[in-house]
């Protein structure tokens, strides 16, 4: 359901973790693992969510690490969109043989 509004399916993704999960924190590979996309692509994309400010960036040495900025003004609204669209998602999937 998500994909009518986000277009990007990495994006997608990083956004329904990290608003699913808002201590979780993570640096790009660990994310790249998790969700099975390219890195260099996720990189991209956080990038774009640290500028918009739904990320919150600290530095540990060379890496950086990301989580959500629980101070977003939106946060729970999006949280609320993710967890709606999963179980409408889940509800949608054919289990049930007709017959």
């Amino acid at each position: 359901m998500l994909d009518v509004f986000i277009t990007s399916r990495v994006r997608r993704k990083i956004l329904v973790v990290f608003a699913k999960y808002p201590d979780f924190k993570t640096h790009v590979r660990g994310l790249a693992k998790l969700i099975k996309e390219d890195p260099g692509n996720i990189q991209r994309e956080l990038n774009r969510l640290e500028k918009g400010k739904f990320l919150i960036v600290t530095k540990k040495g060379n890496t950086k690490v990301y989580q959500t900025n629980k101070q977003f003004p939106i946060l729970k609204e999006l949280q609320s969109m993710v967890i709606k669209s999963q179980q409408l998602s889940a509800n949608n999937r054919p289990n049930k043989t007709i017959g």
